[in-house]
């Protein structure tokens, strides 16, 4: 048979017709398999290329993460010098008593928390150097004490038999390992026992041994009930870690304070995850509420107090899933809720719909139409009602009375609407509320005619006709409440908070503090006890899969049957 390789023209000659066609069906069978490698040679090369495509922008992306995990680690290692500098170097002569208990609880605090990030860090970064780690030293604790209640809990294998293939003889239990957890429920504490029994096959020199649990706190004292109970003695009661110290005392219990800031610090890192999740959640809203509210935070260098804010957002007031995230800033400028509600990624779209706020100047930055064209102003009513209130208080007006029974009356049918939908509250208050709205709009003109200018009384029937617009917003969406009355009692657990710590101790304690009053306000907003979840919520953290962590938000946590 002729080589269709290797045809010349000579080999043609003297073929009959069926040869010639048998020949040339042989030569169309190999250009279709030679068509056939070609084509799978392509599919190759291609395929490799999206092989190398896709390999290049994985190393693109470790080497960011890589980049961003080295700055993050630098930051810590920053962050725990100065926090160092401050505890030795601060200017706490000019300091009260008081204000020095808390500003060494809010340092231990701080310096928890920045090891728990360093230790995630470290273990998540390549190894560098030699490869060798230095042992941490852990201080020796105090036994916990002998009177108090037991609860045994016993781990052992299910299967005791030996596990070496081809043994299968029944082991024998040759000992156990024993740990205790302190733990609380309200008004009594008692220690958790866990008995680890160890199993052992003769035959076969193997040990057998249920793991550990990995806990909130690994090798520590504390249960997950006793640092949810430090945490909510903390940020819910607003009690000082050194009077936890002295409650805890009286049941015979020795929980330093500077022990009990090193299990909230640890625990505010542990908690920081489901943060992010629950902002993501709470920012998902098509109406939100903000405000302001200020907080003295302690400046070591000048051993003094200055003023920060902690910023706070809710869903709407008709919401059926309520949230509330706080965010801790070091000011009051725009910037900061700019920030805050901007894309969480770039490519990504920042927080639209309706802002329920007060008319602060730096709002106006963030609700912008031509940087933020997704977003609209809805007013206060009860600031423009605070401002009447503030002139009969003063006695110097017989304008306010009127104009607040007239706002009264706006709020009587507010009340009744409040359970309906927000199609139905908004059909209700085309018939009923805006007739009201209309009118008060015409008497405070009529009145605003008769006062000079820039009298108090001016002034109070000013700031509602300057922002009518916002003020009736509500007429124009069911969901737009008619005041941010909702967010201002979300933000009344940090004016508590004022007048029990007196103030943050750091912008990272303030942080903190944000980050376990967000989850703890909405559990309660979701009807939650906030012990209950919290305590479910650090059990369940170091194991729970972050791909489900939404389990664990507020609004999506049930109690464990």
């Amino acid at each position: 048979m002729l080589d269709v390789n290797a045809i010349v023209d000579a080999d043609l000659k003297g073929l009959s017709p069926a040869a010639i066609t048998a020949l040339a069906q042989q030569m169309l069978g190999h250009i279709r398999e030679q068509q056939q490698h070609l084509q799978q040679r392509d599919e190759r090369i291609a395929q490799q290329a999206l092989e190398i495509v896709h390999h290049a922008r994985e190393i693109e992306r470790k080497d960011a993460e890589l980049q961003f995990k080295t700055a993050k680690l630098e930051k810590v290692n920053f962050e725990l010098a100065r926090l160092k500098a401050w505890k030795f170097g601060a200017k706490t002569e000019a300091m009260s008593a008081e204000q020095r208990r808390l500003f060494e609880e809010a340092l231990t605090e701080d310096e928890a928390s920045l090891l728990a990030q360093l230790e995630q860090l470290q273990g998540e970064l390549p190894a560098q150097g030699d490869g060798s780690t230095k042992q941490q030293r852990r201080p020796k604790r105090q036994a916990l004490p002998a009177h108090l209640r037991r609860v045994e809990h016993r781990h052992e294998p299910e299967d005791t038999t030996c596990p070496t293939p081809g043994c299968g003889q029944p082991m024998m239990r040759v000992g156990e390992d024993v740990s205790e957890k302190l733990d609380i429920v309200p008004a009594e504490f008692f220690v958790h026992r866990h008995v680890h029994g160890k199993w052992a096959c003769k035959c076969c020199q193997v040990l057998v041994q249920e793991p550990v649990q990995p806990q909130i706190i690994d090798g520590g004292m504390p249960a997950s009930g006793l640092v949810a109970h430090t945490l909510i003695s903390r940020f819910v009661d607003h009690l000082p870690y050194y009077r936890q110290e002295a409650i805890n005392a009286r049941s015979g219990v020795h929980t330093p304070r500077s022990t009990l800031a090193q299990w909230s610090g640890r625990a505010g890192v542990a908690l920081e995850p489901l943060y992010d999740v629950h902002k993501r959640f709470v920012l998902g809203t098509g109406v939100l509420h903000a405000d302001e509210t200020p907080v003295a935070m302690l400046d070591p260098g000048a051993g003094k107090t200055k003023k920060a804010y902690v910023w706070a957002y809710a869903r709407g007031a008709f919401d059926p899933t309520p949230g509330v995230v706080y965010d801790f800033c070091l000011g009051r400028g725009a910037q900061y809720p700019i920030k805050f509600l901007g894309p969480p990624r770039e490519g990504e779209q920042g927080w639209q719909g309706t802002l329920v706020r007060d008319e602060y100047a730096a709002y106006e930055s963030v609700i912008d139409a031509k940087t933020h064209p997704g977003r609209i102003a809805a007013g206060c009513l009860a600031h423009a009602r605070r401002k009447f209130d503030e002139l009969i208080k003063a006695n110097t007006s017989l304008v306010a009375p009127q104009a607040l029974r007239r706002i009264a009356e706006i709020y009587r049918v507010e009340r009744e609407l409040a359970g309906m939908s927000g199609h139905e509250r908004l059909a209700m208050r085309k018939d009923i509320t805006q007739p009201l709205w209309e009118k008060l709009r015409e008497w405070l003109q009529i009145e605003r005619d008769k006062v000079p200018d820039g009298s108090a009384t001016a002034k109070a029937l000013d700031y509602s006709l300057r922002h009518w617009t916002a003020l009736t917003r509500n007429l124009l969406d069911g969901d737009v409440p008619v005041d941010n009355n909702h967010l201002e009692n979300q933000i009344r657990p940090w004016a508590m908070g004022r007048r029990a710590w007196l103030f943050a101790g750091s912008e990272l304690a303030g942080q903190r503090a944000a980050v376990v009053m967000s989850l703890l306000q909405s559990a309660k907003l979701n009807g939650h006890d906030p012990h209950a979840y919290l305590k479910d919520v650090l059990e369940r953290l170091p194991t729970h899969p972050a791909s489900r962590i939404e389990e664990l938000l507020p609004h999506r946590w049930q109690p464990p049957i």
